[in-house]
């Protein structure tokens, strides 16, 4: 079984960087610009540009800072928003004292430009509710800024341009935000998934390997006064088992714990594995028989390992539950579309407190291959169907 990766970060990251070197580069060209004509020495508006301009370049200088992870997104809206009130302040000021200057005095390249690189960056990694007030704010005092001695024909043109690139900006903005939400809550999943199928496989082991060292240790109890010479070959094979028991468990709860779960302990490959199991089921005065019919050794390697885990279980719970249980049959048939996987025995069910995970969890792992499950008592015994398609229709999201 192979998980499904989060993808990888570094596209993302450079399409970021180079983003960020497009705006600098912008933010250069607008102050030299702004310069070179004198924005900053204009009678009547030149102080309150130059405040306005001030006030946002520290916050764009200091937007770095607060953009990283350590700093929490309020941060970025509140200095968003005191250069949005302080460009909207610096618009009133010009137009109560700008007189009969002319229009085209009352905004500058650079401002306008480092207000709509603040637009960007608060719509999209600003905190929710504070970033949409901000966002309207930076908004109004883009547009408003042309239109702040007089309302004419030059002026308008100008305030729609900026309404336009305005609107674009907070439209990518937010797509952006929504696709990279999306990837995290994604992600999240995905992981969720890793953890709950490990969990999964944490139980098939775990039990199984517990199981029997249950058992061979009822054997030997049993056989210990009759058949001395029996007892230290039962007790080696529980220490082995118990030995891959805990490498079991280590590795699952490493996986558990790990932020990026590469794989899970993987099961043998193919009819190899299964073969074993039944070969090493272990319970006094009880047959275990293997029948296979068709190409079993060709099966496809998802498939296989199902059919181990099915049989995996159904063996540990015939340990655990079949009463007087003396025959099992574990029954291999691959077909032309599918393959059925059945495990019978003869032994009657014992009442437990609580229901078990372990079918639930095989009915989990046919049912996502596109399988059909069935575990019921029949008139003999105890029997367990899985019935795999050899070419499966996951319903797993991809």
């Amino acid at each position: 079984m192979r998980f499904r990766h989060p993808r990888s970060r570094r596209g993302p990251r450079l399409v970021g960087a180079l983003l960020w070197a497009a705006a600098i580069c912008a933010v250069v060209a607008a102050a030299l610009f702004d310069v070179s004509v004198g924005t900053f020495r204009q009678p009547g508006t030149g102080t309150a540009l130059t405040v306005s301009a001030s006030v946002a370049a520290a916050t764009l200088l200091g937007v770095p800072a607060l953009a990283a992870r350590d700093v929490r997104p309020w941060a970025l809206t509140c200095a968003s928003g005191v250069a949005a009130a302080a460009s909207l302040a610096c618009t009133v000021a010009i137009h109560l004292r700008a007189g009969d200057a002319d229009a085209s005095s009352a905004y500058g390249a650079f401002e306008s430009v480092a207000l709509l690189i603040l637009l960007a960056v608060t719509a999209r990694q600003g905190a929710p509710v504070p970033a949409a007030v901000v966002t309207a704010t930076l908004l109004a005092a883009v547009i408003t800024r042309p239109l702040a001695v007089r309302v004419q024909e030059g002026s308008v043109i100008v305030a729609f341009v900026l309404t336009l690139v305005a609107v674009m900006v907070t439209g990518v903005s937010l797509a952006t935000r929504l696709v990279v939400a999306d990837r995290r809550q994604r992600e999240h999943r995905i992981r969720l998934e890793q953890r709950l199928a490990l969990a999964r496989e944490l139980h098939d082991f775990v039990a199984h390997h517990v199981t029997g060292i249950v058992v061979q240790a009822q054997g030997i109890q049993a056989v210990a006064a009759k058949r001395p010479d029996m007892v230290a070959p039962a007790l080696q094979r529980i220490e082995q088992t118990g030995a891959e028991a805990l490498v079991s468990l280590r590795r699952m709860v490493g996986g558990l714990r790990a932020e990026d779960i590469d794989a899970l302990p993987a099961a043998p490959e193919g009819m190899r594995g299964l073969r074993d199991l039944v070969a090493d089921f272990g319970l006094r005065d009880v047959s275990a028989r293997l029948t296979e019919a068709g190409p079993t050794n060709t099966l496809p390697s998802d498939v296989a390992a199902v059919a181990h885990r099915v049989t995996m279980e159904s063996l540990t719970n015939i340990r655990k539950h079949a009463h007087g249980c003396r025959h099992v049959h574990v029954r291999v048939q691959v077909l032309p579309q599918q393959a059925v996987v059945e495990v019978s025995n003869d032994g009657t069910v014992r009442q437990t407190s609580s229901p078990g995970y372990g079918l639930k969890g095989l009915e989990e792992r046919v049912t996502r291959l596109g399988g059909t499950f069935l575990a019921a008592a029949t008139d003999g015994g105890w029997l367990v169907r899985a019935c795999l398609p050899l070419a499966p229709a996951r319903t797993d999201t991809p």
